[in-house]
């Protein structure tokens, strides 16, 4: 992966996002982009390799994020025999002890085969109905990680609301451009919505701005001293 993923994932009541980011260091600016606003980190370690240098630059990241919640996946499990699997989830876990991160027991699994995709699913569920909330009351912060432009929607820039929250026809400032936007439309998952929330994937088209203007890691908000006013 050299650029960013999305996918849906639901998880019963939950309807979460995945977001893939690239492992190689040319590319860690494209990681910080993706990683900024997830509440779970997936930590990803192929079995027949363990513990990599991009495994704790990444790690480092996530740590530097704040990101309190993760889950370590052992993956490519049918590669390895059952003796050299459990000296990985054990090298895994011992380096991970030390972390800020509160991580669960590592999972093994195989996108081959599928086995143990279900345990990880389960553990992605039970975190999720243990996250705090994200605050609805307060400023709306959205860190940009796409930027296009659509037929009739004008630029459209995406990303995971951090906070607050937006509606259609509000205005918000795109920053470090310092510019004054209005949001011409809203999807969130890919569903068109007549409001942002927080812990969602977000796409906003907006008014004022050209794509050339607006760069991967500029931040849409509201902010003090101005607010959001629907029209």
């Amino acid at each position: 992966t050299i650029d960013l993923g999305f996918a849906p994932l639901p998880l019963g009541d939950v309807q979460a996002s995945v977001v893939d980011v690239p492992g190689h260091e040319a590319f860690v600016k494209n990681m910080l982009a993706g990683a900024t606003g997830i509440d779970v980190a997936l930590l990803v370690i192929a079995a027949d390799e363990g513990v990599m240098p991009q495994t704790e630059e990444h790690l480092a990241i996530v740590e530097l994020l704040g990101v309190r919640r993760g889950v370590p996946v052992v993956t490519k499990r049918d590669l390895v025999d059952d003796e050299w699997l459990a000296l990985v989830r054990t090298e895994v876990a011992a380096r991970l002890k030390t972390s800020r991160v509160r991580w669960e027991p590592p999972l093994a699994v195989s996108a081959l085969t599928g086995q143990g995709l279900d345990e990880l699913r389960a553990a992605l569920a039970g975190l999720a109905g243990d996250l705090p909330e994200r605050p609805e009351a307060d400023l709306f912060r959205l860190p940009i990680d796409r930027v296009f432009a659509v037929a009739g929607a004008g630029t459209v820039v995406t990303g995971s609301t951090w906070s607050g929250t937006v509606a259609v026809g509000d205005s918000v400032r795109v920053l470090p451009l310092d510019r004054e936007v209005r949001v011409r439309s809203i999807e969130v998952h890919g569903e068109a919505a007549e409001r942002a929330v927080p812990g969602r994937r977000t796409a906003l088209a907006l008014v004022g701005v050209d794509k050339e203007e607006i760069e991967r890691g500029h931040v849409a908000v509201t902010g003090p001293g101005w607010v959001a006013t629907t029209t």
